[in-house]
């Protein structure tokens, strides 16, 4: 009887708990609909539930607020890019350059790709307001995206590169451009070069 309970017990748990990771991942891509659609990082509740299609009730069960919502979508967009990022430095092979050159195109193709680009721009262009809003988690998604290239070229030189990767990358979205194959070389070889030095 025990394991009967239990086997249905579990199988309530795994059926909600999908339910409700349908509803978060409904949550947050209807937050970056919103925000691409207003351009900016400050969508209301009301909007998101609407586009979302779902309940105030589903948006507060899993989020306390909008806060809690941009805090998910932070570290959804940056465990997005750091997979893109291993997966382009498992390919390049173990030469610094080859890492260092896998790593700068995986960032500046965020300006590149327009789904990307579109999904990144509100949150490029409030960068500094994110900063002060939300240092920790901030400095958690520069940690993770800057310790594969740390782990080639060190600390000092992975932050650096992310600075220059990130500022470039930054800048074609604020310009509504794509970054040119020559301008990414430019950004790559200059990298590349610092990280020799």
């Amino acid at each position: 009887m025990g394991n009967v309970v239990a086997s249905l017990a579990d199988r309530a748990v795994a059926e909600r708990h999908e339910a409700y990771a349908a509803e978060i991942r409904a949550l947050l891509d209807a937050a970056l609909v919103v925000m691409r659609r207003d351009g900016s990082i400050d969508p209301k509740v009301a909007d998101i539930v609407r586009e979302s299609g779902l309940s105030n009730q589903a948006f507060y069960r899993h989020f306390d607020g909008k806060d809690a919502l941009l805090i998910a979508l932070l570290a959804d967009g940056r465990d997005r890019l750091a997979r893109t990022i291993e997966r382009r430095l498992a390919r390049a092979g173990t030469e610094p350059a080859a890492q260092v050159r896998a790593w700068v195109g995986a960032v500046l193709d965020q300006a590149r790709d327009p789904a990307a680009a579109a999904a990144t721009r509100p949150f490029a262009a409030n960068a500094d307001r994110l900063m002060m809003a939300f240092p920790d988690e901030v400095a958690r998604s520069r940690a993770q995206l800057e310790a594969p290239l740390a782990a080639v070229v060190g600390a000092d030189n992975a932050r650096a590169v992310y600075h220059l990767a990130m500022g470039a990358m930054h800048d074609a979205l604020a310009e509504q451009r794509v970054p040119s194959r020559r301008a990414t070389d430019a950004v790559t070889e200059f990298a590349i070069r610092g990280c020799n030095e």
